[in-house]
């Protein structure tokens, strides 16, 4: 059995509703612990009822240390904040051997248990994934060699001493913005390979931790795969859905494969998500979807053809 957590308020279910069907469609054993960032996400989960799933509210959730932080922090860097504590809520209540986070953009094409066991085999307590940068999109310097996107801490004494460890800097600084080697809780990560050595295990496999930051090294075809490599899990990162039919999936540039064989299965898991909540919740809900007039729509549709003329395959807004 493996043991994952994310958290995500309603603007997120659709999301957070495609990556728990992406990880049921791959067959291996799991619980996914939700924390859920707002009643509406909480009560439609409970709703929905899923096997594999357990929903935390923030009132069973957050303490004293959470609470006390809570009014300084946007909700975004908030939730930054609560990553590291989730993982430890987990391992304390449910005294499960170990916990992998996920971010709730993530889907898997593949089981984790591929990227777990290579973890396992390494007998190490802690694993971490790398950004794995294209040149032109490198970031490191300000937003982190790793990725706070699937981390597993294992239950040991070492592995409670490095996410404790990372809890306590996160309660002590977490924000939007680079600030003395800082920023968010993502760069806390650089060091721990020195800081805590024989304890990590940074993850090798390439087809984890697939991203819109890195795909441009890839020749990406069916499967999909990445230079024959199988994707397990692609991070979703900056797609933003304009309407029912219209994606906008960041300033990254994309190749037509890459639309072809990793996005476009994801917008059918989001439009899929979508009428499961309309039809078992609300025929009405429409969070998640970002209001763009009619007219900008059109607009859109028009620099997308435009554009897939003048660059040659390389997309940033479908319609489909």
């Amino acid at each position: 059995m493996n043991y994952f957590c994310t958290l995500f308020d309603s603007n997120y279910l659709t999301r957070g509703l495609a990556l728990y069907d992406s990880l049921e469609n791959t067959g291996t054993p799991f619980m996914l612990y939700v924390f859920a960032f707002d009643d509406l996400a909480a009560d439609i989960l409970d709703k929905l009822s899923f096997a594999h799933l357990t929903v935390i509210r923030l009132q069973e959730f957050e303490d004293e240390r959470l609470l006390a932080v809570k009014s300084t922090r946007s909700r975004g860097e908030y939730c930054w904040t609560c990553a590291s504590f989730s993982i430890l809520y987990v391992l304390r209540h449910f005294d499960v051997p170990e916990v992998t986070y996920l971010d709730s953009d993530l889907y898997f094409f593949q089981s984790p248990q591929i990227l777990l066991d290579e973890f396992h085999a390494s007998d190490k307590d802690v694993l971490i994934t790398g950004h794995r940068y294209t040149p032109e999109y490198d970031q490191s310097a300000t937003s982190g060699i790793y990725c706070v996107q699937f981390m597993t801490f294992r239950n040991t004494e070492n592995g409670l001493r490095i996410l404790n460890w990372w809890c306590d800097r996160c309660e002590e600084w977490c924000y939007a913005r680079f600030e003395d080697g800082k920023f968010g809780d993502q760069k806390y990560l650089d060091d721990w390979p020195t800081r805590f050595p024989g304890m990590i295990h940074e993850l090798k496999h390439i087809g984890g931790g697939v991203a819109p930051w890195n795909i441009q090294q890839y020749h990406c075809t069916e499967g999909p795969r990445i230079d024959h490599v199988p994707v397990v899990f692609y991070h979703f990162h900056e797609l933003k859905w304009l309407s029912l039919h219209t994606f906008d999936m960041g300033p990254y540039r994309l190749s037509k494969g890459a639309v072809q064989y990793i996005y476009t299965d994801y917008f059918k898991a989001l439009k899929k998500a979508l009428r499961n909540v309309q039809e078992r919740y609300d025929i009405d809900f429409s969070r998640g979807l970002i209001p763009v007039e009619p007219g900008i729509l059109s607009a859109l549709r028009r620099c997308k053809r435009m554009l897939s003329r003048m660059r040659k395959g390389n997309y940033n807004v479908v319609c489909r």
